[in-house]
């Protein structure tokens, strides 16, 4: 763009013969009056100005640059083919451009669309300041007593919200190659949801743009291939189930979502139970094991896996790496787990996940950043 905007400042210098170019003559498909040379070159400088800058915005990493380049590359082509004879390679330079503008385009739509799913999210987020006692935890199974304690909840702030970020590897198929992922995730706990946006590099020029939406309810699973061409939207009561045990499962990094009253746990021994939750006319279910310590190891439920013939109960399995668990916060919780499908034909590992940061308490404002909701307890508050 940088290259092609300086090359249209020369149809401007030719038509104000601001300097000798024996290579451009201006010939044009048809003879054009001599008044009507200059204005022409005013537009050469104009659309060369329009790449120059859209060049700048994008060294900038200004997502919507593409909009300038767009204006530039409608009114470059047509100086272009009205000076034919003389500019026809230019086309060349502009379908390149036109690639990128179109890449560029589906990347700020998608990223235009989350933002304003995420404005609206965390406008749901009601912040109720209460400070996490012992006392809290005596109507919970044992096990699940012990778990908080070593996630070092007490005399800490209640989490009503939560922003993760994770990098892994994931896979679509048993055979398939390991593709690596970037994601952020964000929950709110008063009303349970979440939004996952996840960036997959499929190849070193192809990537999918994820988002997976858990709100009031209901579920929402869309992938687009180049951020433009959707190959995954899903949603319904398999899609609601799915993302409700999600949800319930991912309660690891924000434990004192436990205490909430849309889950109920009951201990099935010494180191397992079972957690049931209910929102927004769902019920789904999925047994939590922990280790002789208290962390939690494994997270299992019934959830329905997509088929070409129709989506399949069948066991989910996230295990957790016992040696990842790390403070945030004061909050200790794991970093690093592996997600199974346990079918009939085999386990089928599909995701390995690990979190580099998790920040509670946290929102988005409009402009995408995050702002803090409410202010973090005093050393003295904690201490009371």
């Amino acid at each position: 763009m940088f290259l092609h905007g300086l090359i249209h400042s020369l149809g401007f210098i030719s038509a104000f013969r601001l300097a000798s170019l024996p290579q451009l003559t201006g010939k044009t498909i048809f003879l054009l009056p001599t008044n009507a040379i200059r204005p022409l070159g005013l537009l050469w400088l104009i659309a060369g100005g329009l790449f120059l800058a859209s060049a700048l915005l994008f060294w900038l990493k200004k997502d919507w640059w593409w909009m300038f380049a767009a204006g530039g590359l409608v009114l470059s082509q047509a100086l272009i083919i009205m000076y034919w004879p003389e500019a026809k390679f230019g086309t060349i330079a502009n379908l390149i451009i036109a690639v990128g503008i179109i890449l560029a385009y589906g990347s700020w739509n998608f990223n235009t669309t989350v933002s304003q799913e995420l404005k609206k999210f965390s406008d749901q987020v009601s912040p109720k300041r209460e400070i996490i006692t012992q006392e809290m935890l005596l109507d919970l199974p044992p096990v699940v007593q012990q778990w908080l304690n070593r996630c070092q909840i007490i005399g800490k702030e209640n989490i009503h919200s939560v922003h993760l970020q994770q990098r892994g590897e994931m896979r679509t198929t048993p055979e398939g190659k390991w593709m690596s992922v970037q994601a952020d995730e964000y929950f709110t706990v008063a009303a349970p949801g979440f939004i996952w946006v996840a960036d997959v590099q499929a190849t070193p020029l192809l990537h999918l743009a994820g988002r997976d939406k858990y709100e009031n309810g209901r579920g929402h699973m869309l992938i687009k291939l180049l951020s433009l061409y959707p190959v995954a939207d899903a949603k319904g009561k398999e899609t609601d189930q799915g993302t409700l045990l999600r949800y319930l499962g991912e309660m690891v990094w924000f434990p004192t979502a436990a205490l909430s009253n849309y889950i109920r746990r009951e201990q099935l021994s010494e180191n397992a139970t079972r957690a049931t939750m209910s929102y927004g006319g769902v019920t789904a279910a999925g047994i939590f094991r922990f280790n002789s310590t208290g962390d939690v190891t494994s997270f299992e439920a019934k959830r329905y896996y997509d088929r070409k013939e129709g989506a399949t109960l069948e066991n989910w399995l996230v295990t957790v790496d016992p040696n990842s668990y790390r403070e945030f916060n004061g909050i200790r919780v794991p970093t690093k787990s592996d997600v199974t499908w346990k079918l009939k034909t085999g386990d089928f590992t599909w995701f390995k996940l690990e979190v580099t940061d998790v920040i509670f308490n946290r929102a988005i404002n409009q402009s995408g950043t995050l702002k803090p909701l409410i202010a973090k307890t005093k050393p003295y508050e904690m201490a009371r």
